[in-house]
């Protein structure tokens, strides 16, 4: 007969685990609770949540190519032709010629997805908003850090390793600057 082993004082199995155990018990919460939340949203306000965020970075910086926003979002521009199909046909985003190369599409946001996109309560990023408030910018940088070198070393994506704070979006070099409504981009 199998000996389970005995729980810690406290009665909690997971104080038990070993570290990195813990670790990934906490991104599993994290995964489960963005699903949870994302399909909320879709009976709530239309659109998943990563929908939500194409809509979101679109409506920040109009005039995105597909992949220019794939390099944003740090995926490969594969991974949101379903997004962007979804999100053409239920009318919220539109492909439209980009008019310094008309070989080269861009995104804009229709009238419905600039409603959309301007539903604050009840979205992911909401509850991210409220999850931070209080939380000091030293964490926020280290929690930045911690959660890149994790995606580094999951996606092999080196180009998420670069050091300092997160990277503004700027143009391909000869592409027009994109600016975003009262924002300025660096670089």
């Amino acid at each position: 007969m199998r000996q389970s082993a005995a729980l810690p004082a406290n009665g909690e199995p997971s104080s038990a685990l070993p570290d990195v155990l813990q670790f990934m018990q906490l991104l599993w919460a994290l995964a489960h609770g963005l699903e949870k939340a994302s399909k909320r949203m879709t009976g709530e306000i239309g659109v998943t949540g990563p929908q939500r965020l194409v809509l979101r970075v679109v409506g920040l910086f109009p005039g995105l190519s597909a992949g220019d926003l794939a390099a944003i979002l740090h995926v490969h521009p594969s991974t949101l032709t379903g997004v962007l199909q979804r999100l053409v046909a239920q009318k919220l985003l539109v492909r439209v010629d980009d008019p310094a190369d008309r070989r080269r599409a861009v995104l804009r946001l229709t009238a419905r997805g600039a409603r959309a996109n301007a539903i604050r309560h009840g979205t992911v990023e909401a509850a991210v908003a409220e999850a931070l408030e209080g939380i000091s910018e030293r964490d926020r940088v280290a929690t930045r850090r911690v959660l890149t070198r994790l995606t580094t070393h999951l996606t092999g994506n080196a180009a998420l390793a670069r050091p300092g704070p997160p990277r503004q979006w700027a143009p391909k070099p000869g592409r027009p600057r994109l600016r975003a409504p009262g924002r300025r981009l660096n670089g």
